[in-house]
């Protein structure tokens, strides 16, 4: 069953290349697909995410923010009651920074060079449809 997934880039990061890709992958793989666009703060994130009432929400960071805008958009679901929303993100983002991350609720960091079959194979076994 198709999932619905948003695709943002917190912050300043002006690179979305990568975000484009994985949201077409993901695309191509059957789920719908919302790309906010650039520029988004994590609070415009987590509620674009609510009014599209999506399963996930893939952030893709180049930009060395991670450590903190990845989990303010955890912070920013829960707010709005909505933590059953899987986040999940990419980027260049230091192999020392992933376990804080996963412990702020990040369900899962892809770093360059991560097959895009992998990440697409991550979503089908890892994220489900709301019911």
């Amino acid at each position: 069953m198709p999932r619905r997934i948003l695709i943002a880039k917190p912050g300043l990061d002006g690179h979305d290349r990568g975000a484009k890709v994985i949201a077409r992958t993901l695309r191509d793989a059957g789920h719908e697909v919302i790309y906010s666009g650039l520029h988004q703060t994590p609070s415009q994130i987590a509620e674009t995410a609510v009014q599209e009432d999506v399963d996930a929400v893939g952030l893709s960071s180049l930009s060395g923010a991670h450590k903190t805008l990845f989990p303010q958009v955890v912070q920013e679901l829960a707010k709005r009651e909505s933590s059953d929303i899987v986040v999940f993100g990419g980027g260049v983002i230091p192999d020392a920074d992933i376990p804080g991350l996963q412990e702020s609720g990040i369900a899962m960091i892809f770093t360059p060079g991560t097959p895009l079959e992998e990440i697409a194979g991550w979503v089908d076994a890892n994220i489900q449809t709301k019911v």
